[in-house]
């Protein structure tokens, strides 16, 4: 067979297997209402309630007990809760983060947000702490320049918000501007750096704290805020936060 030949062979082909019928499947459905009988199946279920029952217990397993009721509105400028929260996070952190870097914490900055329910009055469970921080921030401490401490202290100043600070104290006059600013009560030297603690989310410029992307260092110290909390409930049997001088406005 010539070239030509299986070409024209070829071509009758195509053109037949073209005209081949298209045929059509018919599709059907129904609809099933959902009712009882599409519960879970309780040998699912049987599975599942020891482990549910295993993570109640523990989380409701009683750590310590507040003397009353502490909420992040109960202050203007600083709060108990809050004040409570940022001292927390320096005791918990400042001996590990000695260890590795041979440096002191010089101060603690984190989020009014953060903060997502009351402490009540009464027991204290595992569960509150996670009721507190239910977010997986973890804490870092990073190493911002002096001209970067000023930017954070006109971000407070103008927000008027009781973000969480511990070693840090602000004063503003009457008219809402800067009086003084000290940490570990000594003044705030410009010229040099400061280590402060804060957490991954406000490190990347959360709540529009730009001023920390323009650290020099980050240390990251594999350690969430909420198991912070819980270590330090462990250990400390009654709270009593209370708003305090950190940060207030002159009359």
């Amino acid at each position: 067979m010539n070239f030509k030949t299986f070409f024209l062979c070829f071509a009758l082909l195509f053109i037949t297997s073209c005209k081949t019928p298209i045929s059509y499947h018919k599709i059907e459905g129904k609809q099933i209402a959902i009712t009882d009988s599409l519960s879970v199946d309780q040998s699912i279920e049987a599975f599942i309630k020891p482990y549910r029952e295993h993570i109640n217990k523990n989380l409701d397993s009683v750590i310590s007990y507040s003397i009353d009721t502490y909420s992040k509105s109960d202050g203007k400028l600083n709060t108990a809760i809050g004040n409570f929260m940022a001292d927390v996070m320096y005791e918990q952190s400042n001996t590990l983060f000695k260890k590795r870097s041979g440096e002191d914490i010089d101060f603690v900055l984190l989020n009014h947000g953060g903060i997502r329910a009351i402490i009540s009055k009464g027991n204290i469970t595992t569960r509150t702490a996670f009721e507190v921080m239910p977010f997986e921030n973890s804490i870092v401490v990073t190493k911002l320049k002096g001209e970067q401490v000023k930017e954070l202290l006109d971000y407070l100043i103008e927000a008027k918000r009781a973000h969480p600070i511990s070693k840090l104290k602000i004063v503003m006059d009457s008219n809402g501007n800067l009086n003084d600013a000290t940490i570990n009560g000594k003044q705030i030297d410009y010229s040099k750096s400061y280590y402060v603690l804060t957490n991954d989310y406000l490190m990347n410029g959360g709540d529009r704290m730009d001023f920390f992307k323009k650290r020099d260092t980050v240390y990251v110290l594999d350690y969430k805020i909420r198991n912070a909390l819980i270590d330090y409930f462990s250990k400390t049997d009654t709270i009593s936060p209370v708003i305090d001088d950190r940060f207030i406005q002159l009359n």
